[in-house]
């Protein structure tokens, strides 16, 4: 089978690539060749890389006519962020390709309800990322029942060697694994019961190539792709300064106040996450496609921050 990638040099892709040929795929990577893979793999010699700039071709009308005349049996779409995007490619693929697998977000479905979250939960998104995304989700589905077969699959909080992971404020400040390894007191906001979700680059890969598999229970189907089990920020603080050889000090206070001792950027990221709190059921994944995760939560947040730290460790 022939696959495109659109993405397929980023977070996800970097793993998903070298899946899909070790598993015998044709591979053709879609990118605009501005990034290298986050892992170095025997397969990238191996792989047809097709530089496209997506924004520009766009714009002039043409993305999805680009992508249609590479001749693929499937599809993955790693960098669709607008509907007008999606909608530009479907109309582009409508008959040409046999499946259409979109990556979408844990933030279609706003803030929890009865968790596990579901797939079939009622959606509440907020927020312009999750709200775009929902309506990609639901346009792509539509589709999938009238003219093109697809898949959609719901990350979380995605993990992996080279970049920083969500961290128990939050955020992305990675100051706060060195707080925590240090022994020293780290401020939370609230009483750290909110949760994060997250996810290993190479277990989304494996997803999608388990979508891939089993086609005829993928299509015209969402499915949420995140660890076994979410993390509350007390525990997750916990857990980290133990494994950092160190006992958590805690402290916590309201966000209204925590937020004044933090930069601008890292409050606004913390608000997001503890404001959606995912806490999503893999359920569906595993008995419908095949999907087993390799990583718990904290399994995939120690490689990277190990990984992390190593790096800065080298450092001139």
């Amino acid at each position: 089978m022939r696959v495109v990638i659109i993405g397929g040099t980023g977070h996800i892709g970097s793993y998903l690539t070298v899946r899909l040929y070790e598993a015998g795929y044709t591979v053709l990577c879609v990118c605009r060749g501005e990034r290298k893979p986050y892992r170095d793999h025997p397969a990238w010699s191996h792989i047809q890389y097709v530089h496209l700039d997506r924004t520009a071709e766009e714009g002039a009308g043409n993305f999805g006519e680009r992508i249609c005349e590479l001749n693929a049996d499937a599809v993955i779409d790693l960098t669709c962020y607008t509907p007008n995007s999606a909608s530009q490619l479907v109309q582009s693929l409508d008959g040409g390709v046999c499946h259409l697998l979109h990556c979408g977000t844990v933030w279609v479905h706003g803030h929890s309800v009865e968790v596990p979250t579901t797939e079939d939960a009622l959606r509440q998104p907020f927020g312009d990322y999750g709200i775009r995304k929902q309506a990609i989700e639901h346009y792509l589905l539509n589709e999938a029942h009238t003219r093109l077969p697809v898949t959609v699959l719901h990350p979380g909080h995605l993990v992996g060697p080279g970049w920083y992971p969500i961290n128990p404020q939050g955020n992305f400040n990675p100051d706060v694994f060195e707080v925590l390894a240090a022994g020293r007191e780290l401020t939370l906001p609230n009483l750290g019961m909110e949760t994060v979700h997250h996810v290993h680059a190479d277990d989304v890969a494996q997803a999608f190539v388990c979508a891939l598999t089993h086609r005829d229970a993928a299509v015209g189907q969402a499915f949420h792709v995140v660890s076994p089990r979410a993390l509350t920020l007390r525990g997750y603080a916990e857990q980290i300064a133990a494994w950092l050889g160190q006992p958590a000090r805690l402290a916590f206070l309201p966000f209204d106040e925590w937020k004044t001792a933090v930069n601008e950027r890292d409050a606004r990221v913390t608000l997001d996450h503890i404001a959606h709190s995912p806490n999503c059921s893999i359920e569906k994944a595993r008995r419908l496609l095949g999907y087993s995760p390799r990583y718990t939560s904290l399994e995939a947040i120690q490689e990277a921050v190990a990984f992390l730290r190593k790096q800065s460790r080298q450092q001139p």
